[in-house]
């Protein structure tokens, strides 16, 4: 089972590099100091323990944080790792009874501890992401006395992906693996229904990496300019030919510094919840 884990965790940080995702690091452009190849090696390192047997939440974000450095020496998945390890720990999870993949998502959340919480200060401290650390009630740098569930609860306002620890990962469930799905079917091609998601993400509400970077309204900006290409991408039968305008404002916002990680994150757990349940369903 934890080679199978691994290979979709793997196969989800992938399959989100084939999508071209304006801002982000993608196979048509590297961006912001960083290059595909960090991803790709990354990806590797992180499969590699965070899916091993028996673990906790917190010690799969320690050890695929730990091999993510020890493999590139940078940041490169600290979001999606902390985006992952829960749901990867809802298929591993024995629970005596028949749950769906979000029942019992919801109850390895439910279920953090103080010990998830130290893990996890501790990957994030490692990975030192853009302003993320203290805050009026937490910061990272000291022991935590709250579950790790209490922890992302309270920074769910200024960060997306602790906001999916609390609504039990609402955007990924609902808006990406959903809007994957359904464009699967549609166009038949992968990475474009990811370039999709990303961009679903993006237009519905402002990237908190931007936010925590450069302010809100300038993540208000670059949202409002996702509306339009999304709106223009999703009306069409070939995506292929919106490439073009895509790489433009790729461009432009690499530009200008701007890279939704945010946004790619939620795009790379999307991918993986798909799987996921697919995977749950053959158990």
């Amino acid at each position: 089972m934890s080679t199978t884990l691994a290979s979709a965790f793997k196969s989800a940080c992938l399959a989100e590099l084939e999508a071209l995702k304006p801002g982000n690091v993608h196979i048509f452009a590297d961006g912001h100091g960083m290059v595909v190849q960090d991803f790709i090696h990354s990806a590797e390192a992180a499969a590699a323990v965070i899916a091993l047997p028996d673990l906790t939440v917190g010690e799969r974000i320690l050890a695929a944080v730990d091999a993510t450095w020890n493999a590139v020496g940078c940041n490169t998945n600290l979001g999606i790792i902390l985006l992952s390890a829960p749901l990867i720990q809802a298929i591993t999870i024995s629970t005596g009874q028949a749950l769906t993949f979000q029942e019992r998502l919801q109850y390895v959340l439910q279920n953090l501890t103080q010990e998830d919480a130290a893990k996890a200060y501790q990957a994030i401290v490692r990975a030192s992401p853009a302003g993320l650390g203290q805050s009026e009630h937490y910061d990272v740098h000291v022991l935590p006395q709250v579950t790790l569930l209490a922890a992302m609860t309270e920074a769910g306002e200024r960060d997306r992906i602790a906001w999916q620890y609390a609504h039990g990962f609402a955007d990924v469930f609902t808006l990406g693996a959903a809007r994957y799905r359904e464009l699967l079917a549609r166009w038949e091609r992968p990475a474009w229904a990811a370039s999709a998601v990303y961009l679903g993400f993006l237009a519905r509400f402002p990237d908190t990496h931007i936010i925590r970077k450069y302010g809100a309204a300038i993540a208000l900006q670059v949202q409002q300019e996702a509306q339009v290409h999304e709106q223009a991408l999703m009306a069409l039968d070939n995506p292929k030919t919106y490439q073009r305008e895509l790489l433009n404002f790729d461009a432009d916002l690499k530009l200008r510094g701007l890279n939704p990680g945010t946004s790619a994150d939620l795009t790379v757990a999307s991918l993986l919840a798909k799987s996921l349940e697919n995977i749950l369903l053959t158990l």
